[in-house]
């Protein structure tokens, strides 16, 4: 999980939402395998046990990078997340924010996190563990798949690493979204889900309408 969004010390250029950056936690586009036929694209991922922690440290998962004219990913979120932003260069001094997970509203930005949606601990459990720390980097900076979200502390820090099995958003008119989100990003990052994942998974997709 990404840590408190604090204010970036760099001034730089505010960056563009281009063709794979779409605006907004709504306006993250979901994979089409993902969204009306997530199940199939569920049923597609490989299930496997979680792999053991050995050596994992969020250190083998650099983040946050820099993005479009220098702006930083996490930046890049809380302006993209939010409503009338205010910006010093890219640091976000100001804004409005509303909580996709629990629908909790803030104009402080301290008071947000920035979450990844696929923890970085349970995908060094699901696959990561292979990668080299450069790929590693790229999942924890995704802006193109709907990876990273500026949501409220407490509820990111509920979530920590965990799957859909153990943690789902406080309000469940999100499970749908979520678990395709979810989906997405495994697929796209050939991630494995466990027996207990998919079948949270399986039961979230059965709130969408």
């Amino acid at each position: 999980m990404a840590a408190v969004a604090a204010a970036a010390t760099t001034a730089c250029d505010p960056v563009d939402s281009g063709p794979g950056n779409p605006a907004g936690p709504g306006g993250v586009n979901v994979d089409p395998n993902a969204g009306g036929n997530a199940l199939a694209s569920l049923s597609n991922l490989k299930v496997a046990a979680a792999r053991p922690m050995t050596g994992y440290t969020r250190e083998k998962f650099p983040h946050w990078n820099k993005a479009g004219s220098n702006c930083d990913v996490r930046d890049t979120v809380l302006a993209r997340d939010g409503k009338n932003i205010k910006l010093n260069g890219c640091n976000v001094t100001g804004g409005e924010w509303s909580s996709v997970y629990d629908g909790l509203k803030t104009s402080d930005p301290l008071k947000v996190d920035i979450d990844h949606m696929v923890p970085l601990a349970n995908a060094w459990r699901s696959g990561a563990d292979d990668w080299t720390n450069e790929k590693r980097s790229q999942f924890a900076n995704d802006l193109e798949r709907p990876q990273l979200f500026a949501v409220s502390a407490t509820s990111n820090r509920s979530k920590g690493d965990q799957d859909p099995s153990t943690w789902k958003p406080p309000s469940k008119d999100y499970w749908c979204t979520y678990a395709q989100q979810w989906i997405t990003v495994k697929t796209y990052w050939k991630l494995t889900v466990t027996t207990a994942e998919k079948a949270a998974l399986t039961d979230m997709l059965g709130t969408c309408v």
